[in-house]
């Protein structure tokens, strides 16, 4: 299948927006991995200090994503999301020139917020950038793009960082606060009219009001609370646990722990488009399902390849069990959050993804602390074994709530060679 017939007939305004996410995810891939090395062995502040302030990042975020929300419904997404991106570009900005660790984790309350404030905003944003039945596109498209900025930015990275000069450090920071602020630009300046969508109405009053009305409704309850399992069980485990247990149990070194996560980023960028492909037309909660369902079975790999003492068979067994995890957060990606924004209606749509947010961030903050405990009892494989059950109970409650949704609210939206979707937006946008 040629690779243009995959691409979604996106609007422009949606791509422009999309576009800047990906180059604020290069600023990212250009600091965070190095900013726990940049703390402790540039500016001399204590391992566990220094542990602290990243920590500090997501505690922030947790205050900032109801925040997010709550502003994106009372003054319309853009605003809130192009001022958590200078607040943001303002964090990264004061890392610059830390000397102590309560400057650093100011800067990092600063960074976290601002991020957090962005999210729900510009997840409200990009759902109404696009008809309802291009939500599942739209979300798709973000994920694989974020990975390809991610990668990109890493590998940047890579040239440029000089451990033995601190210059390069404040380089990195720069260019990552300068494109935030581009993000900030692009978000402020993208033209385009919201899409809204008859018949997609959340069971809250609709008044602009705070979280009451929103936590009332039980079934976005049901969801996040899946959403927090997940990203406790697999998102933040891939960052935490699985180096640490592959690395001290499977017998990889960090090499080859680096290729089994370029085998994540490259299947997450070659299939995100593929995939999207193959599941329209299909329910959004079926997705979900198997997102959990291929995440659990990840885990249980990983645990057999640690068996397997390293060598090429582990190595491969590993990178098959990442590739595995990917085509999971493939199908996460046009399922879940556009079940949420399909849930709220327009006057609610930014506290309802505050809500799919703060499950989010809460996953990874859970996660990292579930992760430091069991390894350090030498619980490893315990460990993933839990996991796999608790993300095998997702893809049965998924299952569950694929019975509450309307068809409507449940099917992953038209092609992109829909020519009647297409027709209507140019009509709207005149692309």
């Amino acid at each position: 299948m040629p690779f243009k017939e995959l691409v979604p007939r996106l609007p422009g305004h949606a791509w422009l927006i999309l576009s800047g996410d990906a180059v604020s995810a290069v600023g990212a891939g250009l600091t965070l991995p190095f900013l726990l090395v940049y703390l402790h062995d540039v500016r001399g502040i204590e391992l566990g200090l220094a542990g602290l302030v990243l920590s500090t990042i997501a505690v922030a975020g947790l205050a900032g994503t109801p925040v997010g929300g709550l502003l994106a419904d009372r003054f319309g997404a853009r605003r809130p999301a192009a001022a958590g991106l200078v607040l943001a570009a303002a964090g990264t900005a004061g890392m610059i020139g830390v000397r102590s660790a309560w400057e650093a984790a100011l800067s990092a309350a600063v960074y976290g917020f601002g991020v957090a404030v962005t999210e729900p905003a510009f997840q409200a944003l990009l759902s109404t950038s696009v008809p309802p039945a291009r939500r599942s596109q739209i979300f798709a498209v973000r994920h694989a793009l974020l990975n390809v900025g991610l990668s990109a930015g890493s590998l940047l990275a890579a040239f440029l960082v000089d451990f033995s000069s601190p210059q390069t450090f404040v380089t990195i920071f720069v260019v990552d606060a300068c494109t935030f602020l581009t993000f900030a630009v692009l978000i402020a300046r993208a033209p385009g009219r919201g899409h809204t969508a008859p018949g997609y109405k959340a069971r809250s009053s609709g008044t602009r009001g705070g979280y009451r009305e929103i936590l009332a409704d039980r079934l976005l309850l049901r969801i996040c609370v899946s959403v927090a399992v997940v990203f406790t069980c697999g998102y933040a485990q891939y960052y935490s646990a699985y180096p640490i247990f592959s690395i001290e149990t499977g017998g990889l070194d960090a090499g080859t722990l680096q290729l089994t996560f370029l085998a994540n980023t490259c299947t997450v960028v070659l299939a995100q488009l593929l995939v999207l492909r193959l599941v329209t037309g299909r329910r959004r909660t079926i997705a979900f399902a198997w997102s959990a369902g291929l995440m659990a079975i990840a885990w249980l790999i990983v645990v057999g390849a640690a068996q397997l003492g390293g060598g090429p068979a582990a190595v491969a067994a590993f990178m098959a069990a990442m590739v595995l995890f990917a085509v999971g957060e493939t199908l996460m990606a046009p399922s879940v959050p556009v079940i949420v924004n399909d849930l709220a209606s327009d006057d609610s749509r930014g506290r309802y993804n505050g809500v799919h947010s703060f499950a989010q961030t809460l996953g990874y903050i859970i996660g990292p602390a579930v992760a430091g405990a069991a390894l350090g009892s030498g619980h490893g494989s315990l460990l993933f074994l839990g996991l796999a059950l608790a993300l095998g109970l997702v893809a049965l409650q998924a299952t569950r709530i694929d019975r509450l949704l309307t068809p409507a609210a449940n099917l992953v939206g038209a092609g992109p060679a829909d020519a009647s979707d297409a027709h209507t937006e140019r009509t709207h946008h005149g692309d």
